[in-house]
């Protein structure tokens, strides 16, 4: 799954729901656009009419459907926005990515060699951040915040989640993936602070090798 370098950066960001990725990655984009480093933040699923299908339809779409749905999303994202960003010298900072099908889609009874063959030929990010947090904490910033998805309904779905994305990271890091695992048991600032030294800390280094 490797292709050629582009330009720009291709950042990540995984962990269960309620974590915080969301409210980070808008801090770190801020942060970096501040910094005069151009930026362009996404999230998946997509806004597309395909992502939503993804990210609306966890009810209707099921196991096998939801998890090509997902990818066919990433797939098209991958072609029509994130690619052309890196091209264009970019550090894109993406709100899930493949650690997320893993997870979920493992979740829906998918072996992982599925997910990971669905997958196949995604562009590899340069960071990937495996946000992380207690699971107890996790799971009451998530029934405070409300769920999204069926698969954030079940009680104590975080603590299978926190267990789904350990086994999911260190499966990527197996694959050469840049996996930095963050704590965000702390304020969201400080947690962005970390990733923005470590973002910049990349852009300084040589260009990767494809």
């Amino acid at each position: 799954m490797t292709a050629p370098r582009l330009p720009g950066k291709l950042v990540t960001f995984e962990g269960p729901g309620g974590v915080g990725k969301t409210t980070i990655t808008k801090l770190v984009a801020d942060m970096l656009d501040a910094d005069g480093v151009p930026v362009h933040a996404t999230t998946q699923p997509s806004s597309t009419s395909l992502g939503k299908l993804a990210r609306e339809g966890t009810d209707v779409y099921l196991d096998m459907a939801l998890a090509c749905l997902c990818a066919a999303d990433r797939h098209h994202q991958l072609a029509t926005e994130i690619l052309p960003a890196l091209t264009a010298g970019k550090v894109v900072l993406c709100d899930r990515y493949v650690a997320s099908s893993l997870v979920l889609q493992r979740l829906d009874g998918i072996p992982l060699d599925v997910v990971w063959a669905l997958n196949h030929g995604v562009y590899r990010p340069d960071l990937v951040f495996a946000l992380s947090a207690a699971p107890a904490v996790v799971e009451r910033r998530l029934r405070a915040r409300g769920t999204h998805s069926r698969f954030e309904r079940p009680p104590g779905i975080s603590f299978r989640e926190a267990y789904g994305y350990l086994a999911a990271t260190t499966f990527l890091h197996d694959q050469g993936w840049p996996i930095q695992v963050i704590d965000c048991a702390a304020d969201p600032q400080m947690t962005a602070d970390t990733i923005v030294d470590l973002i910049h800390r990349t852009l300084t280094e040589s260009p990767a090798c494809p």
